[in-house]
């Protein structure tokens, strides 16, 4: 079964925390919060607490939630993760005369959000639909990749074999990363200058389907469409993460 701590952290950080990302390409959400300068706090009892600071237009994720405009607490994991899903609704424990921006402003950019993630056959049929809602699953794969190497049993086994350094993942010249040191995992959502393993795809529609799972990575690596080198050992390591990430996300 899932852990739902560890849903709760992909949830937080790398569900809601890819609203800055959404927010640097999606010029509609940039323009949702733009004039807005609120912080809201995110408290999960046993998980974790991050603050989405949203500030004319941009947004950034710091951790903890103590100083913050708007709190919402979840007395579990469960809790939160009910949120997400849409089957908990949240109560604020502060905030009051901020409740406008959450329930108005605030939801429509995790509406704008579910429609990259999520997106509709219609919708990918627009190139720069295409490329934008690719290009914020890599975001939000890196970034749960990361949380599961911290969090996960299973993750952790991989995370302590991942040897200090950064593996580049690539789409064309658009690049993040995942850090390791020390056994510890921090996804890089800005190119890495530089990087000591690499995995590159070879297009954007290549990267669409094995992220959709409709084309086997594994099998992707074998005909060399997805490109690796570097220190070899990292990019499996990342690999079998990026299984568990899989078995989350579904």
């Amino acid at each position: 079964m899932k852990d739902s701590r560890v849903l709760a952290y992909i949830n937080l950080y790398a569900i809601l925390g890819n609203i800055p990302i959404l927010c640097e390409l999606v010029p509609e959400a940039a323009d949702t919060i733009r004039g807005e300068k609120v912080r809201l706090g995110i408290s999960v009892k046993g998980g974790p607490s991050a603050t989405l600071c949203f500030e004319d237009g941009k947004c950034r994720v710091e951790d903890g939630a103590d100083n913050c405009d708007i709190k919402l607490p979840f007395a579990s994991p469960e809790k939160f993760n009910g949120m997400i899903d849409g089957t908990v609704q949240p109560f604020p424990s502060k905030g009051f005369t901020k409740l406008g921006f959450l329930t108005k402003k605030f939801t429509k950019l995790t509406d704008i959000l579910t429609k990259y993630l999520k997106a509709s056959e219609s919708d990918l049929q627009n190139p720069d639909f295409f490329r934008t809602s690719t290009l914020i699953m890599l975001h939000l794969i890196v970034e749960a990749a990361a949380r599961i190497g911290n969090e996960d049993k299973v993750g952790k086994v991989s995370a302590s074999n991942f040897e200090d350094g950064i593996t580049a993942v690539m789409i064309g010249n658009y690049c993040v990363g995942i850090e390791g040191k020390g056994g510890k995992l921090k996804a890089i959502h800005t190119n890495p200058p530089k990087y000591t393993s690499s995995m590159s795809f070879e297009s954007i529609e290549l990267a669409r389907n094995i992220f959709d799972g409709k084309v086997n990575s594994v099998a992707a690596v074998g005909l060399g469409q997805v490109r690796i080198g570097g220190f070899i050992s990292q990019v499996d390591n990342l690999n079998r993460i990026l299984d568990r990430v899989s078995y989350y996300l579904v």
